[in-house]
């Protein structure tokens, strides 16, 4: 036997290749799982994750060096010392900005399953329905019921904490118990609930946080520390979660500083026999070959690959046979909303550091609601008391020690808009073969940009959040838009959709290349819509039912 064969290959060892590595091993297939970056064993190598912020040189912020080292990290809350090693080097992996694209990215075993922040939403019925109902883009080539049973399925095993609320807008899932909102997010709560007539509701973020024990893992500790990693496994990843699980069936071949170049299509029996590796730390090139290979090693990198295979047979790579391969980007627009202070709790305090925020779920473009946009979007933010040092000149000495042993006298709360993109043709990446990499391979460009029906979205993002926190009773209530730059939600879709049509769609309705069937893309590349909740869920569900149509189809010999 070849000791370069098996029965599978797993591109990427994020959250969906994670998940594609623990459903094919327990299926029983021998599987080899790629990853572009280095190895981080769960534990040992989460260096920072107990230490306190006064143990960094620069109290866990960023320096001047970091600051010229990530010129794109720098936009954003990513770039600082606590966890710079979980981020791929802007200079050693750069891309071409057609327009702004802020792309964060995670290049190690775990990808970004290390760093994400565990909102964990289904999508809602309406969300499979919209585009074919609407016009826009092409139909999901499933509906919510077809994803329901493993929507359940990756729950029970991650681990989400979250209540049960009855809603037809934001689906209720298989929970663990609900982590508690503070005094100040009940009052706010119990008053929007009656101003609107249980129109809009306010409640705990559900967040891939166990709250009970789980597997080997201990149930989490409010440290909210998570993306330094958790040495008590308190949230799901990759490492503390699918891994093990895999790893355990003896099936598992986990290889990193693997970059895959390509995937090898063989054009007489129009499948592929495998993928092109090259070893990140020696630029040597390897070829492994498999029966089927599993292509989730993020949206836009699983293009990518796509985009750089097959192209003696298609120009633009292997799935881009339909015109539609690199387009159709989507993310969640968000950085606006409101925020103020809720008065009358000078008595009380919040326990611990909670590891999630409350959720107040989508209420435009609903039942009888019409707006002059589509879709709608969702809030997360929360309330917290901080401490009494507001006053410019508490800010050295004596009297900042003392005004940062008390409490401040009203609890802040604020809350972030973010909201659903639509996917357009003309929203797309593309390889530009003009630039290289650190390993000498082409890049991406990005020509990406918000539209008129996201735009016109952002107003409502912005009035409602303060007319709801004014109804609420919030007292110095203020609007913020800082801003936003596509691709800063790190939550990119899209570039290789699923349809219904090969001329239309880059994969069908089981996540296979309409091109080459035994090649699956289940990360976020094959998003057809976004919805406005945060989709890592999604991709979750569509993994293990990927998984578990491709080894029944390898069972069946149609593979």
């Amino acid at each position: 036997m070849d000791e370069n064969f098996y029965d599978a290959i797993v591109i990427g060892s994020g959250i969906s290749g994670g998940w594609a590595a623990k459903e094919l091993t327990e299926k029983g297939l021998n599987v080899l799982l790629l990853e572009r970056g280095r190895n981080v064993e769960h534990v040992k190598d989460y260096v920072n994750a107990m230490k306190e912020n006064w143990e960094f040189p620069h109290r866990g912020g960023r320096t001047q060096k970091m600051i010229e080292d990530y010129p794109v990290l720098k936009r954003d809350y990513p770039l600082n010392e606590t966890v710079l090693d979980f981020w791929a080097k802007d200079s050693e992996s750069p891309y071409t900005e057609v327009k702004r694209f802020d792309w964060f990215r995670g290049y190690q075993v775990g990808g970004r399953s290390l760093m994400w922040g565990r909102q964990s939403y289904r999508f809602n019925r309406w969300d499979f329905e919209a585009n074919a109902k609407e016009g826009i883009g092409v139909d999901w080539p499933i509906r919510y019921d077809d994803l329901a049973p493993w929507y359940s399925y990756v729950e029970k095993f991650a681990g989400i904490q979250g209540s049960r609320d009855g809603l037809d807008v934001l689906p209720d899932g298989h929970f663990m118990p609900a982590m508690e909102l503070n005094c100040a997010e009940k009052h706010v709560k119990k008053r929007l609930e009656e101003i609107y007539k249980g129109q809009r509701h306010l409640i705990i973020g559900r967040s891939a946080n166990i709250t009970e024990p789980l597997q080997n893992r201990v149930n989490c500790q409010y440290r909210n520390r998570c993306w330094r990693g958790c040495p008590f496994g308190g949230y799901f990843s990759t490492q503390s979660s699918t891994l093990p699980a895999a790893m355990a069936t003896n099936r598992l071949t986990l290889r990193p500083f693997s970059i895959v170049t390509q995937i090898l299509y063989d054009k007489n029996t129009k499948r592929a026999r495998g993928v092109e590796v090259l070893d990140a730390e020696t630029n040597q090139t390897y070829e492994f070959k498999s029966k089927i290979v599993f292509v989730c090693a993020s949206s836009f990198n699983s293009t990518w690959v796509l985009m750089n295979s097959a192209t003696d047979v298609w120009e633009g790579g292997l799935g881009s046979s339909s015109g539609e391969l690199g387009h159709n980007v989507m993310d969640h627009h968000f950085k606006l909303g409101a925020g103020g202070t809720v008065e009358g709790f000078g008595d009380k305090y919040d326990f611990g550091r909670r590891p999630t925020g409350i959720y107040v779920p989508r209420f435009r473009n609903v039942y009888d609601d019409k707006r002059d946009y589509l879709r709608g979007f969702g809030y997360q933010g929360g309330a917290g008391r901080g401490r009494g040092v507001e006053i410019a000149e508490f800010t050295i000495g004596k009297e900042l020690k003392e005004a940062m042993s008390v409490p401040a006298e009203n609890w802040g709360f604020n809350i972030t808009a973010f909201g659903e993109m639509l996917p357009d043709h003309s929203n797309k990446i593309s390889l530009d073969r003009t630039k290289k990499d650190k390993w000498g391979l082409p890049v991406l460009a990005m020509d990406v940009e918000l539209k008129d029906n996201e735009k016109r979205m952002r107003i409502d993002m912005v009035n409602d959040a303060k007319e709801m926190l004014t109804a609420a009773g919030l007292k110095n209530v203020y609007t913020y838009d800082n801003g936003y730059a596509v691709g800063s939600g790190i939550h990119e879709m899209g570039t290789a959709r699923m349809g219904r049509d090969p001329k239309s769609s880059v994969l069908n309705g089981n996540n296979q290349v309409w091109d080459a069937p035994n090649v699956f893309v289940t990360d976020g590349a094959c998003m057809t819509s976004s919805s406005c909740v945060n989709p890592s869920l999604t991709y979750m569900a569509l993994t293990a039912r990927a998984a578990d149509f491709a080894v029944n189809e390898l069972k069946r010999g149609n593979l």
